[in-house]
This record gives C-alpha cells, sequence and structure tokens, in this order.
C-alpha cells in the first residue's frame, strides 16, 4: 500500500467519474465501494446505499474518490500530471480528458475535464528542453509553449533546436 493516497471530493458522481478515468488509464481498476448507512444522515444527508468512497488505480497510482456533497470544488491548486513519450500519447490523453471539458482552462498542456479536476498532458522531452543549460533554448521553447493549448512536441522541438542569428 503507498502511504500517500489523494481524496478526491466530488458532489455526488465519484463512481461515475472513476469509471471514466478508468476508461481511459491503462492498467487501472476500481476497487471498494463503501455505501452511506443511516448514521449521519442529519448531517450528509446522503440517502442510505448511496456510495460513500471508491477506492481505484490509475496505472498504479491509488485514488480515493468520495461523494462528499457541494461544499468543495476542484480548482487548479491541484491538478495530476500525465507524462507522454509520443504525440500518439499527448493526442490520446489530451482528447480523452478533455472531452466535455472546460475549453477555456485549457493553455500550455493543462485542462480541466467535465469533472472540473485539473490535468496536464506534458510530453517528457518538455522537462529537458527547458532545464537545459542553453538559456536560449529553453526560453525558445517556453515560447512556443506558452502559445499552445495542447502541446505539440515537433513545434516544441523546432523552436527548442532554432539557431540564433
Amino acid at each position: 500500500m503507498q502511504k500517500i493516497t489523494p481524496c478526491l471530493w466530488f458532489d455526488s458522481n465519484a463512481e461515475e467519474a472513476v469509471k471514466f478515468y478508468a476508461s481511459i488509464f491503462k492498467n487501472s481498476k476500481i476497487g471498494k465501494i463503501s455505501r452511506y448507512g443511516k448514521e449521519g444522515y442529519e448531517i450528509h444527508g446522503k440517502p442510505e446505499g448511496t456510495v460513500l468512497t471508491v477506492e481505484f488505480e490509475l496505472n498504479g497510482q491509488t485514488f480515493t474518490a468520495l461523494n462528499g456533497g457541494p461544499t468543495f470544488k476542484f480548482n487548479e491548486a491541484i491538478s495530476f500530471q500525465v507524462h507522454c513519450k509520443s504525440q500518439k500519447e499527448v493526442d490520446y490523453y489530451w482528447d480523452k480528458l478533455s472531452k466535455g471539458g472546460d475549453e477555456k482552462a485549457q493553455q500550455c498542456g493543462w485542462l480541466k475535464d467535465k469533472y472540473g479536476l485539473s490535468w496536464q498532458i506534458v510530453p517528457t522531452v518538455l522537462g529537458e528542453m527547458l532545464q537545459d543549460k542553453d538559456a536560449r533554448k529553453s526560453e525558445r521553447v517556453m515560447s512556443a509553449l506558452l502559445q499552445m493549448k495542447k502541446l505539440d512536441i515537433k513545434t516544441l522541438k523546432q523552436a527548442y533546436g532554432q539557431r540564433s542569428t
């Protein structure tokens, strides 16, 4: 068991969201589901039998999804990074996770899915380019990055490899 498990707070659609995420990420599984009982109804207001939590894994990372009510909403202060080795992977995760999401929240590889959760779809080569010892190279990459929503590896590599005149 991993020591730290992110808990994602949903209003009432935790199970639906978990099924959505598990359908996108390979090597994923849905685990135990707990349900609200009669106890505490005056506090939580959920009918007996309603899903309380869902344990799940995405590519081996364990999460818990909680139906906690409308009190808290996701925001951009927390996001999950999906590291991609190819443009095909970038395209796959971007297309799947952004479907039905907030189009206005999409920039620099960030997107917000239909449940309001923020994701960063990032090619692994980006970190290498941004950390290059040649500041001009990394600055060109950053300039190109700031113009994108979904990241394009070919364009980033072109910016990285440009010769200064």
